[in-house]
């Protein structure tokens, strides 16, 4: 499963995608703006998917939130499962930027918003509000969580795992919809 990490730029994407990857790189290191794209490779257990638990390999794709790695945005959405868009809720550009983002990976992929997670990233000592931040309309539909990886992890990690369940869930149904057109 492939699934996009996206955001604007020092919003703590690659704090949050080494979280859910488990890769042991120090959290709170120096900010380090990533060049392009960083790929981690990880199985994910216990996904619930209609009533049995399966696990399945993912590729957390940490992309760079910069503009002018644009030119690479097609090539990284080929073929991507899902995409996870990631914002700091206490800068009122990142608001503004969410809906760009959107508009690019999911409309132009034709994805479903099920393929869509929307995560608030608060910084450490930020003081976290977790009501619903002020986002474009279209945005309000989809799923929203609060990460706060000082205060919560596991809850970040939890609703992660829940999102992978449902995309997981939504592939196996679009493939079974594809082998019953074939076989009719």
């Amino acid at each position: 499963m492939k699934i996009l990490l996206i955001g604007p730029s020092e919003c703590g994407k690659t704090a949050l995608a080494n979280f859910l990857s488990d890769t042991t790189e120090t959290i709170g290191a120096d900010y380090s703006p990533t060049q392009g794209v960083r790929i981690l490779e990880f199985e994910s257990h216990n996904l619930s998917n209609s009533n049995k638990n399966a696990s399945c390999e993912v590729e957390l794709w940490d992309c760079a939130g910069d503009f002018k790695f644009e030119s690479c945005w097609p090539a990284l959405m080929k073929d991507s499962n899902g995409v996870v868009i990631v914002f700091n809720p206490d800068v009122p550009s990142h608001l503004k930027e969410v809906e760009t983002w959107y508009s690019t990976f999911m409309s132009s992929q034709g994805l479903q918003e099920a393929q869509c997670l929307l995560i608030a990233h608060h910084k450490p000592g930020s003081g976290a509000d977790t009501t619903r931040p002020q986002l474009a309309p279209q945005l309000n539909k989809l799923p929203l969580i609060h990460s706060n990886l000082e205060e919560e992890p596991e809850d970040v990690r939890q609703e992660f795992h829940k999102y992978l369940g449902n995309v997981m869930r939504m592939l196996s149904e679009n493939q079974e919809r594809e082998e019953m057109s074939i076989i009719t």
